[in-house]
């Protein structure tokens, strides 16, 4: 039997989620923001990743943070779910990371890819001393 799956995440920010998401060159959307299971039952979100199979993803703030929400009997990314999820939420700890690290002036000097799938980033803060 199909149903929806809701797995509980880390994700808080909105627009952080779709600067993630588009960084990842996954299409989303915030309009018509209704998916349906196999049963025809539908669920409301506030962001939705189109599949070709009609069975959409989508991501629900419960509150507390955005839970991913969908009918894995028709999962139709590239990816596992563990490792689209890992890929999603380590894109939104760097946008994180750069948004807050902006806010306290501290401005973005490179970023490297390790084997292991980490990301080392360089940030610089100058203080002019007068």
């Amino acid at each position: 039997m199909s149903h929806f799956t809701r797995i509980r995440t880390k994700l808080y920010d909105l627009d952080i989620l779709k600067k993630s998401l588009s960084d990842l060159k996954l299409e989303w959307r915030t309009d018509n923001l209704e998916i349906k299971n196999y049963n025809g039952q539908k669920d409301q979100v506030q962001l939705i990743i189109k599949q070709e199979n009609n069975y959409d993803l989508g991501f629900k703030w419960n509150g507390a943070e955005y839970e991913l929400i969908a009918d894995l009997m028709f999962w139709e990314q590239p990816y596992s779910v563990d490792k689209f999820l890992n890929q999603v939420t380590q894109r939104y700890a760097y946008n994180s990371v750069l948004q807050v690290s902006e806010k306290q002036n501290f401005s973005f000097a490179q970023a490297k890819n390790a084997e292991d799938g980490s990301i080392r980033m360089v940030l610089r803060r100058y203080n002019s001393v007068l």
